[in-house]
């Protein structure tokens, strides 16, 4: 499944991508990212409460930072995730790119995510899944340029 997202933070790109680079510090702006822990440079674990539909899951995964390219502000994160309680999981690959807007007083963030979603999970089909995934990355969003934007005016 493909879901992509564009969302505008009032902050310009170099700080942007600073922050977002900053993978303790970004996970914090996750709605129901219960922790993060750092395995190596570029890879963490985390676990991840989120209710979809009638189920509340609890994903344990790791998240792999498998491109960085800074001068192009762009990443790529490998996700694999799971919840053995209720037999389901989630792989997927997500790529971010920043982009100055207004004069570089502000920066868009495009996520195109491509989305493996398995066992019970998977059985609620796209648009519920799509749906949970809009409100994750609006809550993201909003946690994401109160953080950056914090103790700058």
């Amino acid at each position: 499944m493909l879901i992509d997202h564009q969302i505008t933070v009032p902050a310009p790109p170099e700080r942007v991508w600073a922050f977002m680079m900053d993978i303790p510090a970004v996970s914090r702006c996750v709605p129901g990212l219960d922790s993060v822990a750092r395995i190596d440079d570029q890879t963490y674990s985390g676990v991840m409460s989120v209710r979809v539909g009638p189920i509340a899951v609890k994903l344990d995964g790791r998240v792999l930072l498998a491109e960085r390219d800074e001068a192009a502000r762009l990443a790529r994160m490998d996700l694999q995730a799971a919840d053995k309680r209720v037999n389901g999981a989630v792989n997927a690959k997500m790529r971010m790119e920043l982009a100055a807007a207004d004069g570089g007083n502000q920066t868009d963030v495009a996520i195109h995510t491509d989305a493996n979603v398995m066992g019970k999970l998977g059985e609620f089909g796209q648009a519920v899944i799509r749906k949970k995934a809009d409100q994750i990355l609006q809550e993201f969003a909003n946690n994401l340029s109160a953080a950056v934007t914090a103790g700058t005016s």
